[in-house]
């Protein structure tokens, strides 16, 4: 199989209006937003034949939450069993490993430690998670007892036990997101940026007509890839059961003055709302802790008003729980690296009888009288992982439905 390549710059110099005019401003398929996901189902889209736009505010791809995350590819151990975060970051995972061996894309199957540092974690939560991997189809986990993890995994790692999770790995996701972009132009695709949607309405016979940089475009679908602005888009086509988003920022240190001590990634047992603040690293081998979770409490009107600035004074609650794997972590070795939004569907203030829980699933949402709309909101982690599973899965509604 032929490697990644590019032909961005061709892109950055297109504007909407001539990649609509080459069919009278009528294209058979709209994705709006170019992050990893948009950019994949964009692909999955040309690769079923269809002529695709994708339209992006911003002056690049993947500049919002695909450019602010941990870049792992996650084996699909905690989500709810049945749900589509844990169907399809199992089945992505497979897809994202395969693309990445035949497109040469820098990735490093690390495998992770879940840590349990008291004996509850050992004796309680230890059990469960690998009871609930295996209901998940992850069933390749190891319990390791703290021995094993001092003499053969992890001697800087302080534990009470451990599991070790060998599907789990790292990606360099631009170099992904690239591939994706250049497989999508190969059969055909245009990506427009600095692109902002401004209307959604459909017509009489079910055409979307879509409004951005003043012109109108007619399609037959439309796929909702916005990430932190799902909402807004959802909000024009007037979707019934359309859930809220909510943001929470995620805050990165990272480990300066010495070479990484870990051999795998570690993160402790999950907490309500996150997976803990765990270690990862990246292909370069510099090792970072995060995120946090920190939610952001105001209405957001534009999530681009929310400070991206890492919040230093999250700094001793790093120390804290970074110490309670790893007690070697000297004074100063954690200096503020980036920060991240991620759309989520539940906050801890709205209680589960009266909206989404903390945990809320991914919401891919089609209505029979949206046929041709497909609704992606709360496409948080893992996102990444899932992606070319959720492209598969909107390409197949799509079908059923008649569009493809």
């Amino acid at each position: 199989m032929k490697p990644y390549h590019l032909k961005y710059d061709s892109f950055l110099s297109m504007s909407i209006s001539r990649a609509a005019s080459a069919s009278a401003d009528r294209i058979e398929a709209c994705v709006i937003g170019a992050g990893v996901v948009g950019l994949a189902v964009a692909r999955a889209l040309a690769m079923a034949g269809k002529e695709v736009l994708i339209l992006e505010s911003e002056n690049k791809f993947g500049s919002g939450t695909s450019s602010r995350n941990s870049e792992v590819i996650h084996a699909g151990i905690y989500y709810p069993t049945g749900s589509l975060k844990a169907q399809l970051c199992v089945k992505g995972k497979h897809m994202l490993y395969e693309y990445c061996k035949q497109r040469d894309i820098p990735y490093d199957q690390k495998g992770k430690i879940i840590v349990a540092t008291d004996d509850t974690q050992l004796n309680i939560d230890i059990p469960r998670i690998m009871k609930h991997a295996a209901g998940n189809g992850v069933k390749d986990l190891v319990l390791l007892s703290s021995h094993d993890v001092e003499t053969s995994f992890e001697p800087e790692v302080s534990c009470t036990g451990a599991l070790l999770s060998p599907s789990t790995g790292i990606i360099d996701s631009h170099a992904y997101m690239l591939s994706l972009l250049a497989d999508a132009e190969d059969y055909g695709a245009t990506l427009a940026p600095n692109s902002a949607v401004d209307d959604i309405s459909i017509a009489n016979d079910d055409r979307i007509i879509v409004e951005s940089e003043g012109m109108q475009i007619e399609c037959d679908i439309v796929v909702n890839c916005a990430g932190l602005y799902a909402h807004k888009i959802a909000e024009m086509v007037d979707l019934e059961n359309t859930p809220r988003q909510y943001f929470a920022k995620g805050n990165y240190y990272k480990l300066e003055g010495q070479k990484t001590p870990f051999n795998h990634l570690i993160y402790p047992v999950p907490t309500k709302g996150g997976l803990g603040v765990h270690a990862t690293m990246c292909l370069m081998g510099s090792t970072r802790f995060g995120p946090d979770v920190e939610w952001i409490e105001n209405d957001v009107s534009n999530p681009s008003d929310i400070d991206l600035k890492v919040n230093t004074k999250r700094l001793e609650s790093f120390y804290s729980e970074v110490r309670k794997y790893w007690p070697h972590l000297k004074d100063g070795a954690l200096q503020p690296d980036y920060a991240g939004i991620r759309p989520k569907l539940g906050h801890p203030n709205v209680p589960d009888e009266d909206g989404p829980s903390i945990n809320a699933d991914f919401h891919i949402q089609t209505i029979p009288s949206r046929k041709g709309f497909v609704n992606l909101m709360g496409i948080e982690s893992p996102g990444l992982t899932a992606s070319m599973a959720i492209a598969e899965k909107v390409v197949k509604i799509l079908t059923v439905n008649g569009k493809i």
